[in-house]
């Protein structure tokens, strides 16, 4: 798609449709709209009497110009109550007019920077929100789809080009400096949806280091892959146990992303879960939905998306990603429950459960990140069903052992859009992962509850360093209620660990 930010006047700019908006409870339209509404006879006006619209957060209406307008259609999106508007309600309000666009099949998109004006966003956060939320919304996986599906023309229509118009000169610098931010951030979340959507006869863990090499290339970092030979030689006993019952070679992935000027400072490291499929092992999971379980690998997605975005935009700090990648299928050579593994750290663990190997595979990476005298480490994982019981899909869970950690992740949660909640790691968890034959155990057997706690007290043994582990097993797909992310994977992360980084920079 062809993006630019231009001074101009919406009534006056060649587009298929240009896109304007109104805060809830707004009865007579000001601004941008309201000089649309001008333009159009009180047309505006005329349909928030009528009622049909009020402003709700992505509720919109199209108007058609009858050439009172260049553009022959205006969509109007709801922004919601002023007093609630941020960032998120901008890129949702732009998700939604976006959708609306597509159906209506306009190739040539025209926008305000939402919250620019009477909304109160500064001109960089609300162009960057604006492009953020119409290129996710309008991301559309289609690599399996056939050319010429008959009943599939609406699915395949496609905006070509979307232009943010700004009428003050002075703000436009600003306003392309934004959406050159959101349009890095959201072509690395399409990466990572991309990588995520794939099948997992697709995207094995070689195809996850394929990607990982064409990230290097792209942005000039470095790289190092370990096969399975290198990764048992190692000593990374935990995920190479649960590669064992495939056929699939499993893949220890690092990126790293280490611009002059913070070549010597401590690295941020962002560790991934790459379970491109997750039968549950031999003890395997019910039938019933096992499909999705190619998304078990989304905390990578995450880490490689992100990785993209910080070589995009030429972080000037020094970031490290780590992808542990593996299958975990049921086959003659695969872990037993019962079976005691060593992990790289040297800590022993029983394995009651083959089907909770994502705390495996993150084990050995996080034990590996010791070995990087990181700054802070943030690992992200579709870890735990209990997480999802406890939040639903409206946050991840945040387990950290760093307080200005947990709250910097906090912050960047509230202003991406994508939320933590913090849950506890009390020393009183700690029994629950003790082990009668080894150091420790990867589930609670036959005892109930605190599940997500769980698997955040497990891998706290394997880190000794400012960490967080975000468990995202409820927001990295399926993601309802959100115009701009639709379905499959959501690219959760991405757009969090960035605004974390980029907070970084700031201070």
């Amino acid at each position: 798609m062809e993006l630019q930010v231009l001074q101009g006047d919406l009534r006056s700019f060649e587009a298929d449709a240009v896109v304007v908006n109104l805060f809830q409870g707004v009865s007579r339209p000001g601004g941008a709209t309201g000089a649309v509404d001008e333009s159009l006879g009180g047309a505006v006006a005329a349909v928030i009497a009528a009622g049909d619209l009020t402003g709700k957060l992505g509720d919109t209406v199209t108007l058609y110009t009858n050439g009172r307008m260049v553009a022959p259609r205006v969509i109007v999106v709801g922004l919601g109550p002023a007093e609630r508007f941020g960032a998120e309600e901008a890129r949702r309000a732009a998700g939604a007019a976006a959708a609306a666009a597509r159906k209506l099949g306009v190739e040539r998109l025209a926008t305000i920077a939402h919250g620019a004006g009477l909304g109160g966003l500064a001109p960089r956060s609300a162009a960057q929100a604006t492009v953020e939320g119409t290129l996710l919304a309008l991301y559309q996986f289609r690599a399996y789809k056939s050319a010429k599906r008959d009943g599939d023309q609406a699915e395949r229509r496609v905006v070509r080009s979307l232009t943010v118009l700004g009428t003050d000169a002075a703000r436009l610098e600003e306003l392309r400096a934004g959406a050159a931010v959101g349009e890095s951030l959201a072509r690395a979340v399409q990466l990572g949806r991309d990588l995520a959507n794939h099948p997992g006869n697709v995207a094995t863990p070689a195809f996850l280091a394929e990607r990982a090499a064409e990230i290097a290339d792209r942005h000039g970092m470095r790289l190092e892959v370990w096969d399975r030979a290198r990764i048992e030689a190692e000593g990374m006993g935990a995920l190479a146990a649960v590669a064992r019952g495939s056929h699939q070679e499993p893949r220890f992935i690092v990126l790293e992303h280490a611009p002059p000027a913070a070549a010597d400072h401590k690295p941020y490291v962002l560790v991934g879960k790459g379970l491109t499929f997750d039968s549950g092992g031999i003890s395997l999971k019910p039938g019933k939905g096992m499909g999705a379980m190619k998304f078990d690998m989304c905390g990578a997605a995450a880490v490689l998306g992100a990785l993209e975005a910080v070589g995009h935009l030429g972080l000037p700090v020094r970031v490290m990603g780590i992808v542990a990648a593996a299958e975990n299928m049921p086959g003659g050579n695969a872990a037993k429950p019962g079976d005691i593994v060593t992990a790289l750290n040297g800590t022993t663990i029983e394995i009651l459960n083959t089907d909770a190997e994502g705390r495996l595979v993150l084990a050995d990476a996080l034990a590996y990140a010791r070995r990087l005298d990181p700054a802070a480490v943030v690992d992200l994982a579709t870890l735990t069903g209990a997480v999802v019981v406890a939040l639903g899909k409206h946050a991840a869970g945040l387990f950290a052992n760093d307080d200005d950690l947990a709250a910097a992740l906090i912050a960047a949660g509230e202003k991406s859009g994508e939320r933590v909640w913090r849950m506890p790691l009390w020393p009183a968890y700690g029994k629950m992962i003790e082990s009668d034959v080894a150091d420790i155990k990867n589930v609670n057997e036959g005892e109930g509850g605190a599940g997500a706690v769980f698997g955040g007290k497990f891998l706290e043994r394997f880190v000794d360093y400012p960490w967080a582990h975000v468990d995202i097993a409820g927001v990295a797909w399926s993601v309802p209620d959100v115009a701009y992310i639709g379905k499959g994977a959501s690219g959760y992360g991405v757009r969090l660990v960035l605004e974390w980084l980029q907070g970084l920079v700031e201070q």
